[in-house]
């Protein structure tokens, strides 16, 4: 098994030299329509990188021994030469797609994944605005693990793949040309996966490559311009609390509901989703045709954002 290094690590010095490089940009020639940078805001999304680079060191020390499990399990050993690395790459990048998007439609993985969609910024220290309970992330890649990819050859994968998608986290890049828009992620794509309005929610998971999206029915174009930020925004710059915020939410949704199957769905529903309303003495039920179609429609409550 070759040596092969953490990408993450090594970018560390070029992240920190654009978003320098950002804000000058901004101070020389500002757009009235872009966001922007926001003091607070950015100390908050470095603050949370810092931290994920330190609990990722934590968690990785039962991931990796499941990992290494299932790897001396298996038969299989893909070699790490030349030409496998950009199959295992794109191995990576297809089941970063599945991991992204269960991520957002799952509560109990949201949980995890919603301090990225935090900051109502969109900018390059928007990309380091990183969870700190990753142990959520892990299972997804078994599958690469168990056809014979070395668990380090994964980890190389990944950093690659989270290495990309910084640059994507930028409003100073309008659209590029249109065969590179076609098959790989961009800042235009991104902003839409960022926004908050209805008809760009839950869309453009990819990682490094769009055609994910394009296969399986979850991209859209940039069309308006997008409102970052989470469909209730939670109001604070407390990194603890943006880390844990949607946990505590889902602890209190769990406290308060009437029996284990409305328990479940707190968990492993969606987020905001609501169970089923008794209809009053006298009401029709909703979904009945008396209700009419928008009868018992459910809105989020507490703080379970999106």
């Amino acid at each position: 098994m070759p040596h092969l290094p953490n990408a993450v690590m090594w970018s560390i010095p070029a992240f920190v030299l654009l978003a320098v490089v950002e804000m000058v940009s901004y101070r020389f020639h500002p757009d009235e329509d872009a966001e922007g940078y926001a003091a607070n805001d950015a100390a908050t999304s470095v603050t949370m990188g810092l931290g994920s680079l330190v609990f990722d060191l934590l968690w990785k020390i039962p991931i990796v021994a499941i990992y290494a499990a299932v790897y001396e399990l298996t038969p299989l050993r893909v070699p790490v030469v030349w030409w496998t690395l950009p199959l295992m790459l794109l191995a990576q990048d297809f089941f970063y797609y599945w991991s992204h998007r269960g991520h957002h439609v799952i509560r109990i993985l949201w949980a995890c994944h919603v301090v990225h969609h935090s900051s109502r910024k969109f900018n390059f220290t928007t990309a380091l605005r990183q969870p700190w309970t990753t142990w959520t992330v892990w299972p997804f890649y078994v599958p690469m693990i168990a056809l014979g990819v070395h668990p380090a050859a994964v980890a190389f994968c990944s950093s690659v793949n989270l290495v990309y998608q910084f640059w994507i986290h930028t409003e100073r890049i309008g659209t590029l040309p249109r065969p590179v828009e076609f098959v790989f992620n961009t800042p235009s794509h991104h902003r839409v996966h960022h926004a908050s309005q209805g008809g760009y929610l839950d869309r453009n998971f990819g990682g490094i490559l769009i055609v994910w999206d394009r296969l399986f029915g979850s991209f859209v174009p940039e069309t308006d311009r997008p409102v970052y930020g989470l469909t209730k925004n939670i109001d604070t710059y407390n990194p603890l609390r943006v880390a844990t915020h949607e946990y505590a939410a889902i602890a209190r949704d769990i406290a308060a509901a009437r029996d284990w199957r409305e328990r479940a769905g707190r968990v492993f529903r969606g987020p905001g989703w609501q169970p089923a309303t008794v209809p009053e003495a006298g009401l029709p039920e909703a979904g009945s045709p008396e209700a009419g179609p928008e009868a018992g429609r459910p809105e989020p409550v507490g703080e379970s954002v999106r």
